[in-house]
């Protein structure tokens, strides 16, 4: 059997110049037959630089009005080969600007064809003509995966990569439409039971990426949105939950001895943890689970983190008040649990994500 004749190639564009028609004569070249182009609502004077279905009988040209994203792109390319591709084995989404060569693209089918994993084209960003921008935005996003999520993934913005065919109908329900999707996809892995795996590519990149359309501001924050998400629903949660356990421990005092900053605690988090509750349920990870269950998961998290924090602050409070007699107690003691409460923020996400807002699915 040949491989090539039973894989798709999906190459999403938008506004392409001739490198497009360079990247599809290169992949009939290297053996594929069936590739899906997406134009993603390009300007007029743009599409003359799409392939013709009748010169280059491999290609379907899929065509949306108005642009929508390279997510929403990627997910049309995804259902018309659900609906239309039955006998074959996947799909490999390659960028429409030169930049994936068509023997990394074979490379990444053959893997994903031998694991039945998701088969990620990971680049080489440490080379000298790796573009700074590329370099660190890389390895920003790989270190927050690392330190928020707990993958090891080495190019997490990779364009090329190679998808069985039995997760597709999973990759269709990840939320997301422009390029925070790319993320989103990473980040839902584990919620669908899908592994993933990665094939070391040639780094290339021409002209420096000009010709990219990622946005940095607005798209990096689509990028890490649910991770600001999170945070801002923490910092609220915080700001509430310090200013109530502030504003108790001062009108308590000493009132139920060393009691007092645990009553003051427990205040706090009770108004603070229902905020949190809901925002993290309806906004940031958009939980359908039914209620009840959700919160015995949610306090279950929520119980112990309250006593891992007071323990920690009762220590170090006891240890250490006295080198700060300078600083009123409710002061110190507040500025401690704040410092513990962001070792404990990481802690908390990966748990929320995984476990508490989790819902299991199939692929």
């Amino acid at each position: 059997m040949n491989l090539l004749k039973k894989i798709t190639v999906i190459v999403p564009s938008l506004d392409p110049d001739e490198k497009l028609m360079k990247v599809i004569e290169e992949l009939e070249k290297e053996g594929f037959d069936d590739i899906i182009v997406v134009n993603d609502g390009s300007h007029e004077e743009k599409l003359c630089n799409f392939p013709d279905p009748a010169e280059h009988p491999s290609c379907t040209v899929l065509t949306h009005p108005f642009n929508r994203g390279k997510g929403a792109a990627l997910k049309t390319a995804f259902t018309y080969f659900l609906e239309n591709r039955g006998d074959r084995l996947g799909v490999v989404t390659v960028d429409g600007d030169n930049q994936h060569l068509p023997k990394d693209v074979r490379a990444c089918a053959e893997k994903m064809v031998e694991t039945k994993d998701l088969v990620l084209g990971v680049r080489d960003f440490s080379l000298s003509h790796v573009p700074k921008r590329s370099r660190y935005g890389n390895r920003i996003t790989s270190f927050v995966f690392r330190l928020c999520c707990g993958m090891k993934i080495s190019d997490t913005q990779t364009g090329l990569r190679a998808f069985p065919k039995e997760i597709l109908h999973a990759m269709c329900e990840i939320s997301g439409d422009r390029f925070e999707y790319e993320t989103n996809m990473l980040l839902g892995l584990r919620e669908y039971g899908i592994k993933i795996s990665e094939q070391p590519i040639e780094t290339v990149y021409i002209e420096e990426n000009q010709t990219s359309h990622f946005r940095p501001v607005r798209d990096s924050i689509r990028v890490y949105s649910l991770i600001l998400k999170f945070i801002a629903s923490s910092v609220i949660s915080s700001v509430i939950d310090n200013l109530v356990f502030f504003l108790a421990l001062t009108l308590l005092g000493a009132k139920f001895g060393v009691q007092t900053r645990l009553i003051c605690f427990i205040i706090a988090r009770a108004i603070s943890s229902v905020t949190n509750f809901i925002i993290n349920k309806k906004t940031v990870f958009k939980n359908s689970d039914n209620i009840p269950k959700t919160i015995a998961k949610y306090y279950a998290l929520a119980i112990p983190m309250l006593l891992i924090a007071e323990v920690g602050v009762g220590v170090i409070v006891k240890n250490f008040g006295e080198a700060f007699l300078g600083i009123s107690a409710s002061v110190f003691t507040t500025a401690v649990k704040i410092v513990i409460e962001l070792i404990l923020f990481v802690l908390s996400f990966r748990i929320q994500r995984e476990w508490v807002f989790s819902s299991k699915k199939k692929k």
